[in-house]
């Protein structure tokens, strides 16, 4: 069994390294300093107190790794579209992609059935680009549930959770979903495969939905974000928007906002991928997980006020960043 992780940040690290150690042929397509760090000491994760390393291939050129029976697109999702001609290099006949990203994946309205049956949403897919190079009929969802962090050049770190939902779009218990369930279970984690992934696919967007750009906005961990009052409001508002948009596509919520604001209190002090990435003035996933559900609103004709003053205050800040305007100086350190 060849898999190959096509980003190596901190769950795709993660995932590599446990993949790796569980005996699955594991190849990993990463960058710059993380790259060199990886290949010269192998991936470190730091994981239950200890440290464990794997020596896996990796490459910034996908090309020389040969077709693989699974690909795990494991990095921030509006790195994907720059990125498909690479994946594709990796797709023999069989190949599944397994979509492991933040936000709306491409395939997602592909034979939904929903009112936006077919559509390819611009935000995620520029062109419908995924669709057409990747193909819809090789992916199977997957929902990341755990905390983890880089916190240096190829030492990654575990923070919570070890879940990861997955799904075929159709909802099918496929052969090859049963094999990806059991491959990473192998690994000491928790796939639940699932009938639902789309709305399991949701409910992760629902939180992120206001989470990230509000954490990134004021620079508060998680808990803090949950916990304070105002910003609480502010979250439930655009919670109560985002309900709004995925009921009317199909989604099912089997959590109501409050809940769901709790369970991502409870990892804790935690900085969300979004905060570290405008701490370190680098591009966030505002499109995947914020401005898609505005196109997706305006399409069927809702609207998101919230979600609106939200995505305009995130989109400013990415903007100064890019102009390069002095950010905090932190300790390196990075999360999925």
């Amino acid at each position: 069994m060849k898999v190959c992780l096509y980003g190596a940040g901190a769950i795709g690290g993660m995932l590599a390294v446990l993949l790796a150690r569980a005996g699955i042929q594991v190849s990993v397509v990463a960058r710059g300093a993380h790259l060199a760090a990886m290949q010269s000491g192998g991936i470190r994760l730091l994981i239950d107190g200890e440290e464990r390393v794997a020596r896996v291939a990796c490459t910034d050129e996908p090309g020389r790794l040969g077709h693989q029976d699974f690909v795990l697109i494991t990095m921030k999702a509006h790195s994907v579209p720059a990125a498909v001609d690479s994946i594709a290099t990796l797709l023999g006949p069989q190949t599944a992609i397994v979509t492991a990203v933040n936000g709306i994946p491409y395939w997602y309205f592909h034979r939904q059935g929903g009112v936006l049956d077919g559509a390819s949403l611009e935000t995620i897919d520029p062109g419908g680009r995924q669709l057409r190079v990747l193909g819809p009929e090789r992916a199977i969802g997957c929902v990341l549930n755990p905390a983890a962090e880089v916190v240096a050049p190829g030492v990654n770190q575990h923070v919570q959770g070890r879940k990861f939902p997955i799904g075929e779009p159709d909802g099918k218990a496929t052969p090859r979903l049963q094999c990806l369930h059991e491959m990473l279970q192998s690994a000491g984690l928790d796939a639940p495969m699932r009938a639902d992934i789309r709305d399991e696919i949701w409910l992760k967007l629902w939180g992120n939905l206001c989470l990230s750009p509000i954490s990134a906005l004021t620079h508060a961990t998680l808990d803090q974000v949950v916990g304070d009052p105002a910003t609480r409001a502010v979250c439930l508002a655009m919670m109560s928007e985002g309900r709004a948009v995925g009921e009317r596509i199909g989604v099912k919520f089997r959590v109501d906002a409050q809940r769901r604001l709790d369970g991502a209190g409870a990892v804790g002090a935690h900085r969300i991928s979004m905060l570290l990435d405008v701490l370190h003035a680098k591009p966030m996933e505002i499109d995947p997980i914020v401005t898609v559900v505005q196109e997706i609103a305006r399409r069927l004709q809702l609207p998101t006020p919230t979600i609106d003053v939200v995505a305009a205050l995130i989109k400013l800040r990415e903007a100064v960043n890019a102009a390069g305007a002095p950010v905090v100086d932190i300790s390196a350190s990075q999360s999925a």
